[in-house]
């Protein structure tokens, strides 16, 4: 990454190698295994050691953060789909050069990944959006792919009484709370820049506060009433924070699965968004909250103001957020679609041997 350092765009977030100083040690500390899961590998896996040391026998599910895996090394594309056929000239990287890093990282990968038998490696999207960018992809796009949500325990994340919370929080009971969260908002993806100038025209909107969780305070400058809840490392305090919103809003322009989406729903809180990636599958208009047009600030004022609004609205959008995490995002619905797959493909793997 050195020589992109000067010509790297601001605000983006970590462009990934395939390649790890772990090298095969990974696979040689393996136990003996049915399946191996993949998660986020970023700079643990490497890819070209791992592929070719991987026993044959031994199917890997390949659960999808984000796009990274298949891509030249960014993790989320913002609507450059290079990734669809070879990368190069990188935006990401502020490169023009068709041979430059992304283009090597993804020859590398193509590489590393012709030596998977076919069938062995299988793809876990959490949303159809992603589903989609895969088959997309020059990279995956012949692989198999399974769709599994997240899932999240609702005996911790569940919704508490909205006074309670508010005075456990020390946050007042009349104001109209709209929650954020993010652990950095330095990231232009997350959209910060996008909700503060959504909120820069709610100036007349009466006891209005916002409640941020997150590393640092995230720079308000309109004259919105702001309270900065820090970090919160325990999960039945964050549910009592998201109890005592009387929304939350993710203003991300380009996100998969946000656990803070699956959180709120699970809490009762309806929530607000950008209509993009899975966001636009957990929020659904009417039912859970609002979408609006990915960078449209007017819409997302809109779509807040109404439902700060309208309390018959928010209370049935509550309950409507709480039955379907209880009914599609349970931890145990995850694990059991787990279950399945890896008896399908293992059993798959027997057959075909």
């Amino acid at each position: 990454m050195q020589p992109y350092k000067q010509t790297r765009p601001a605000g983006l977030e970590p462009f990934s190698d395939d390649r790890s100083r772990y090298g095969a040690e990974l696979v040689r500390a393996l136990p003996p295994c049915d399946v191996v899961n993949l998660h986020w590998v970023a700079g643990f896996v490497d890819y070209t050691t791992f592929f070719r040391t991987v026993p044959r026998r031994v199917p890997i599910v390949w659960r999808l953060s984000d796009q990274q895996p298949f891509t030249g090394g960014c993790h989320y594309n913002e609507g450059c789909d290079r990734y669809t056929t070879a990368c190069g000239a990188c935006p990401q990287l502020g490169s023009q050069n068709e041979h430059d890093l992304s283009r090597q990282i993804w020859i590398r990968k193509r590489d590393a990944l012709a030596a998977v038998p076919p069938g062995r490696l299988h793809i876990v999207a959490l949303n159809r959006w992603m589903a989609t960018e895969v088959r997309r992809s020059s990279l995956f796009g012949q692989l198999p792919v399974h769709i599994i949500p997240n899932g999240l325990d609702t005996t911790v994340f569940m919704p508490y009484d909205q006074a309670y919370a508010r005075a456990t929080l020390g946050l007042p009971q009349q104001a109209h709370i709209v929650l954020f969260v993010a652990m950095s908002v330095n990231n232009r993806r997350k959209g910060f820049a996008e909700l503060t100038a959504a909120l820069a025209g709610m100036r007349d909107e009466p006891n209005l506060l916002l409640v941020s969780i997150g590393r640092n305070p995230p720079p308000i400058t309109t004259a919105i009433a702001h309270h900065p809840l820090g970090v919160i490392n325990d999960d039945t305090r964050l549910a009592l924070v998201y109890s005592a919103a009387d929304l939350f809003v993710i203003p991300s322009l380009q996100d998969n699965m946000p656990g803070t989406v699956l959180e709120a729903l699970a809490c009762g809180t309806p929530v607000v968004g950008f209509d993009t990636g899975g966001i636009s599958e957990l929020v659904r208009p009417g039912q859970t909250g609002w979408l609006a047009p990915v960078g449209d600030v007017d819409a997302l004022r809109a779509a807040i103001q109404r439902l700060l609004n309208n309390p018959d609205e928010r209370l049935y959008m509550s309950r409507q957020c709480r039955a379907i995490a209880l009914a599609e995002y349970r931890q145990d619905l995850q694990a059991q679609r787990y279950l399945e797959l890896y008896h399908q493909i293992t059993t798959d793997c027997v057959s075909a041997t």
